[in-house]
């Protein structure tokens, strides 16, 4: 396992408020922690579906949003998905909020732990645990400009002709939902030019615009996660430029040809560029999440 700092404090293998600390010394523990949207989960806009209708994939929906299907997996993928939910410790691992990740339904067995709001609440059996909530406010409120403040920059300097929604996510960081063929040339490149010395980075997911604290990440998240399970491999897959550092900090990553990451030509020496896009690097991914978790297989 990745043994980097992840900048909230030395760490022990002691009781973490539930009465779990590390897994059995010795014990080979795989964890993967993984991106949902775009990564694992898509959108119908967002499958990617360019084969021929009669050679489409069976789909499985696994969210409704307004009495609507809103996202969906293969039927291959959720196979998958099920044999990796009861082989290793699965993490789903996204920007999304708590009840935001509440509408997913994932296959197979629920996972134990999950990470939301870009490793700003920990949820352990559904609920957050409240020590990590304490750390990572600590840490925002220490090295970072306000979340009033950049909320504030980014009202003064949206449009309505473009801006179809402002929204705060758990009281941790902002996004807008914006109509992105009317959106400036060069306005998220000024937007990130502002908020980089304030502590804050940008990212621009489809429709979506997201104004994130640097501290309050997926690696940092998942560094505790792993430390809880004795997690001896850890796993990671990501399409975004908020998934960078939880590939980084993982053993062994993934990312698909599609997304955020893709679009920007990012890589690192321990993470795999898949040529599959769309849902087809859904099904890619657990298959490769997989194979590496395999001891057989990886000589483990």
């Amino acid at each position: 396992m990745n043994r980097t700092s992840d900048g909230f404090g030395e760490v022990t293998a002691t009781s973490n408020g539930f009465g779990e600390v590390a897994g059995t010394p010795g014990a080979p523990v795989t964890l993967v922690a993984s991106d949902l949207d775009r990564t694992l989960i898509y959108s119908a806009a967002s499958l990617q579906l360019d084969m021929p209708d009669e050679r489409a994939p069976r789909l499985l929906c696994v969210e409704v949003y307004g009495r609507a299907p809103l996202s969906y997996m293969t039927e291959t993928a959720a196979a998958l998905i099920g044999q990796l939910a009861r082989t290793t410790v699965f993490v789903p691992t996204t920007t999304r909020t708590r009840e935001q990740y509440g509408r997913i339904h994932l296959p197979g067995p629920t996972p134990r732990y999950a990470i939301c709001a870009n490793g700003g609440h920990i949820l352990v059996d559904g609920v957050s645990d409240p020590g990590w909530q304490e750390r990572v406010t600590r840490r925002l409120a220490d090295e970072c400009a306000s979340l009033a403040e950049v909320r504030a920059h980014l009202q003064a300097t949206s449009h309505p002709s473009w801006l179809l929604k402002e929204r705060v996510a758990e009281d941790l960081f902002a996004y807008l939902v914006v109509d992105r063929g009317a959106l400036p040339e060069g306005w998220v490149k000024e937007l990130a030019d502002w908020a980089d010395p304030k502590g804050w980075t940008v990212s621009l997911q489809g429709r979506k615009i997201y104004a994130v604290p640097k501290p309050l990440t997926k690696s940092a998240a998942m560094r505790e996660v792993a430390r809880r399970c004795g997690a001896t491999t850890t796993l990671a897959a990501g399409d975004s430029l908020l998934d960078a550092d939880l590939l980084l900090a993982a053993d062994r990553a993934w990312r698909p040809g599609h997304g955020e990451l893709a679009d920007s030509g990012w890589g690192a020496p321990n993470t795999e560029v898949l040529r599959e896009r769309g849902a087809a690097a859904g099904e890619e991914i657990l298959r490769r999440f997989l194979r590496a978790s395999d001891p057989v297989r990886t000589g483990r």
